[in-house]
């Protein structure tokens, strides 16, 4: 083994770098729309019993207080709306609105269609493979302890 390794030879990297790419390209096609990429995802994740604001930070990886900034602008663009949790009045829910419904299918759509490009150019092999590696870089990751 060699003593030093290159960035460009590291699982994260390539990790990031995937990962930057996906989400550029998920940016270009959502762009239309006018959302980004992480309020499609986070419109996609939003349950019809309303999510938690706890729940979609985690869902981003986010804290709360990184996502109020994104919750304020989708409520002011008619996307989302918020209410107490009727069991606990300190937790706050997050619902759609009808708008919010109608671009959260718009990012479905998206989500459904590239992934169906990948399906079509990676067999079904390699990726249970690609999805075993990764889940296991994930719990490695999870039990590091330098």
């Amino acid at each position: 083994m060699r003593n030093s390794v290159k960035h460009q030879e590291t699982i994260d990297y390539f990790l990031k770098i995937v990962w930057q790419t996906v989400a550029n390209r998920y940016n270009q096609l959502v762009t239309e729309f006018g959302i980004t990429q992480s309020i499609g995802y986070l419109l996609i994740n939003i349950d019809e019993e309303g999510t938690t604001v706890s729940q979609a930070a985690a869902l981003l990886g986010l804290k709360s207080t990184s996502l109020s900034r994104m919750l304020n602008q989708l409520e002011q663009s008619g996307l989302i709306y918020r209410k107490s949790n009727a069991g606990d009045k300190r937790s706050v829910k997050i619902y759609l609105t009808d708008l919010g419904k109608e671009k959260r299918q718009l990012a479905k759509n998206v989500v459904k269609q590239f992934n169906n490009y990948l399906n079509a150019h990676i067999s079904d092999a390699d990726k249970q493979y690609l999805t075993e590696m990764l889940k296991k870089i994930n719990q490695l990751t999870l039990n590091y302890k330098p």
